[in-house]
């Protein structure tokens, strides 16, 4: 037998694979497919203090291999979250992490202290989505910004705390260092890469917002990269995501200094992708002789 099971910040996850957030709803919509307790864990979908309504359509685009995002971060608010969603996933056998944004700082100390209050077992922080008009992106493409929402998010939050870092920066690193001084446990990367369509028959942008966030298997040199820059530069534990449709690309990952990886838009095209994933991995320890996924930890041969 193999063992798949990861500690991360003191949270101990049956297997690396994670439900990226955004892409897995809040856990119901998938629970037809499978049993979620097949599941490491479940970031839940970007939650704002208030109810947001997101982006006006159109706000999904297709792209060669993959698509562009400007959703705008729709969702009912904490409160409905905590008291309706959550319950719903009470006993689902896997860990919830609140995947938690907003346009200020009180924003997101406010969220913060209501999900502490509750059975998640880890809150990321979202400071790093292109797609919304206030909020995200705006905190996570300076290293002061991301030390001073990191520090103060910190403050509120008694769960271990991963943040969530964007691509669209000049050098990942010094965000990833600013995290790690402001208390964060963990990192997440990466975010989408900011992008946009043109319809050549009107002339004008496929999305609404003209703008929007770029996922899938073409970022996935970029995320690999980035999660190697900064698993060479910072003490925490790396929770990696960009492009990852199939075992061997977590194997990347992880090799690459990820110690699990977040599947996003693959479950779009394929709602079995992560246990597909979580066999694959399994699959590839035993035949190389791995008898913990740990040892696959940035064990990048260079």
């Amino acid at each position: 037998m193999i063992d798949l099971s990861v500690e991360i910040c003191g949270v101990r996850f049956k297997n690396p694979v994670i439900a990226a957030s955004g892409t897995y709803g809040f856990g119901q919509e998938y629970k037809r497919f499978y049993p979620l307790e097949k599941l490491g864990g479940i970031a839940l979908k970007g939650t704002t203090l208030k109810p947001r309504e997101g982006n006006p359509a159109n706000r999904i685009a297709e792209t060669p291999m993959g698509m562009l995002n400007a959703v705008g971060l729709q969702n009912p608010g904490a409160d409905f979250v905590t008291e309706h969603y959550l319950p719903l996933l009470a006993g689902c056998g896997c860990n919830l992490i609140a995947n938690i944004a907003g346009s200020t700082v009180e924003d997101y100390c406010a969220v913060a202290e209501k999900f502490s209050k509750t059975a998640v077992s880890m809150v990321e922080l979202n400071i790093s989505c292109p797609n919304v008009k206030q909020g995200g992106v705006q905190f996570g493409t300076r290293p002061e910004a991301v030390f001073d929402i990191t520090a103060a998010v910190r403050r509120h939050c008694n769960k271990p705390m991963i943040v969530k870092l964007s691509p669209n920066v000049t050098d990942i690193k010094e965000n990833a260092l600013a995290a790690q001084e402001g208390g964060a446990d963990a990192l997440s990367l990466i975010n989408t890469v900011t992008g946009m369509a043109i319809d050549i028959k009107t002339r004008r942008p496929v999305l609404a917002n003209v703008t929007g966030g770029l996922s899938g298997p073409c970022v996935k040199p970029i995320a690999l990269k980035m999660v190697h820059d900064v698993y060479c530069s910072v003490r925490l534990p790396i929770i990696g995501m960009g492009g990852i449709s199939r075992a061997e690309d977590a194997v990347e990952f992880m090799l690459a200094g990820a110690s699990a990886v977040m599947v996003g838009t693959a479950n779009f095209t394929n709602p079995y992708a992560c246990p597909e994933i979580i066999d694959g991995i399994a699959d590839y320890c035993s035949k190389n002789g791995i008898a913990k996924v740990t040892e696959l930890t940035g064990a990048l041969i260079v």
